[in-house]
Formats: structure tokens, sequence, C-alpha cells
């Protein structure tokens, strides 16, 4: 392919996004007690639902959002999840049609993406690079970590946080998030789970999890224990909360967690992963490997409270 009909492809594929999408895009401002704040929002449903980063909105009850068009709304906040960096809105008044749903699971590491929001309050803008990495982990204000995050080298920046990131297809596939140093920033991703995260925040405004009490890191398995359970990895458990589900089962500093409710425990957010809503008050088996032998425990996971 002649370079300049590379360059027209891409130039092409990057317009087409942005017409497209850039019209759904929102700048949103907020005030709280401790002062105002910025970021971008996204339409999602054709009610007037937004979606940002709760810590666009952190202490905030209402907002304002502002379109391309010289559309101004007043929006308040129907939910926010601090542990996935996820918050949703309601606009007083119409919107533009919501961005299509992408689905991150099927990005690949190189592929075009395009980031559209309102960095340093500079509204409507649009930058586009390739996915650098999948898979990062972004620890949230919250004290949890977002797994799955996405890894890009199109241009971040303050006020960015809330924004798309969206796919060739123009399908949002993130919602851009933190600004990791020159060239690198982050993006949770859209993907089953954090649909599900979605549609709570919508539907409740809030989101349940479960609890277990259990905090650990990955180890690799010995070969005859890797043979033996069929994973090379698994959660070694580095302390247990007292007074928890996990300390009232019999769980103990040093465990290997192995698997847990039929499904095999391979990293450190293994278990953290399991607890969404249907795992509250659910009697569940949690195998481990303690002093040379497999041991199962039967946990209840409480609900999470998150103050």
């Amino acid at each position: 392919m002649d370079p300049e009909d590379a360059l027209d492809a891409y130039s092409s594929a990057v317009v087409r996004i942005a017409e497209a999408t850039l019209p759904s895009v929102a700048a949103v401002s907020v005030r709280t007690a401790r002062g105002g704040g910025a970021g971008s929002a996204s339409v999602i449903s054709t009610d007037s639902h937004l979606l940002t980063s709760a810590h666009v909105v952190a202490g905030a009850d209402h907002a304002e959002v502002a379109f391309s068009d010289g559309t101004v709304l007043a929006a308040r906040v129907v939910g926010s999840d601090p542990l996935s960096d996820l918050a949703v809105l309601r606009a007083d008044g119409g919107t533009p049609p919501p961005v299509p749903w992408g689905d991150a699971s099927r990005l690949r590491v190189g592929q075009l993406v395009v980031a559209l929001g309102n960095p340093l309050g500079m509204a409507g803008s649009v930058t586009a690079g390739i996915v650098s990495a999948l898979g990062r982990s972004l620890p949230t204000q919250a004290g949890r970590v977002v797994d799955e995050v996405i890894q890009t080298d199109a241009s971040l920046n303050p006020g960015s946080s809330g924004g798309v990131l969206a796919d060739s297809a123009g399908r949002m596939v993130g919602v851009n998030t933190a600004v990791a140093g020159i060239g690198l920033g982050l993006a949770v991703p859209i993907n089953a789970t954090t649909r599900e995260i979605i549609d709570a925040l919508m539907t409740r405004g809030r989101v349940r999890r479960a609890w277990l009490g259990v905090a650990g890191a990955q180890i690799t398995l010995s070969p005859e224990l890797a043979a033996r359970v069929g994973s090379r990895t698994g959660m070694q458990v580095a302390s247990v909360v007292g007074g928890s589900p996990a300390a009232g089962a019999g769980a103990r500093r040093g465990d290997i967690v192995l698997s847990l409710d039929g499904t095999p425990v391979t990293s450190a957010s293994g278990v953290q992963r399991l607890m969404v809503e249907h795992a509250i008050g659910r009697r569940m088996e949690m195998t481990v490997w303690r002093n040379g032998a497999l041991v199962d425990i039967v946990v209840e996971p409480q609900e999470l409270r998150v103050s």
C-alpha cells in the first residue's frame, strides 16, 4: 500500500469516528463543598443517561453537561461506583443518540483507538493512537483494583476522564480514566462485567458486591502442584480480616487459593472477580493448598459495605 493511501485510510477512520461520536460526548462540570471539577461523559441511553468516571463526580449530587452543538443541560448523579471508577448521570432534557457499545475483550494490541473528550477544558477534542497493552490493573481511590484495564498511547490530559475510548467502528470500548505518563493513558474497559455495573447504576443507583475478607498475591505453583490442579499459578493469602467470612471459615495466612465455587483462581484478583452480587449469602467451596495437602473450606460471602 502506498504510504499516502495508508495515511488517507487512517485519517478517514478517525474522521468518521469523530463525526459520529463527538455529538454524544459532553463536557461535565461539577461543584462540591471542596470546589469545582470537570471531566467528560458520553450518552449511553435514549432516556438521557450519560456515563462518566466516578472520580469526576465524587462529592457532587448534580452536574452540568455541555454538548458540542451548544446545548447545556443540568444533570443529576444517578449512581456512582468508586470501586470501578464508573458513574451514571441523567440529564434534565433530551440528549443526542447514545454511543454504541463495544467489547474490550475483543481488542488486540496495536489496534487503532480514538479518545474523545474535553481535556484541559477544550471541548470536543479527539486524539488517536493504538492499544499499547491489555490486562493492566488500575488502583482506585476506594482501595480496590480495576482489572483488564486498556493502555493506550492516545493522548489523555486532565479533563479527559469519563470520555470515550472508541474502536475503529466508533463503538465505545473504554472509559478514559487516568493519565499515567507521557504517551500513556488508561481506560476502564467496556465488557460484560462493566456492563453489569453500568446497568446496576442506571436501575438501582448502586452496585452490590460480595466480600470474603482475604487479600493475597499471585504465586507460581510448584510443578507437582501445577500438574495436579491443572494451573501454573494461584493466589497466596497474605492476610485474613478478623471477623470476616474467610476468617470464620478457617482460612489462614499462607493458604494458596486454587479454586472458589468451582472456578480456578489463578491470580491475585481471582477471588475479587468472583465477588459479584449473586455470591452474597451463598455457601461456596474454596479449595486451598495447606501444609502439603488440598483442603476444602466452605465460605459464605457477605455484602461489601463501602463508606
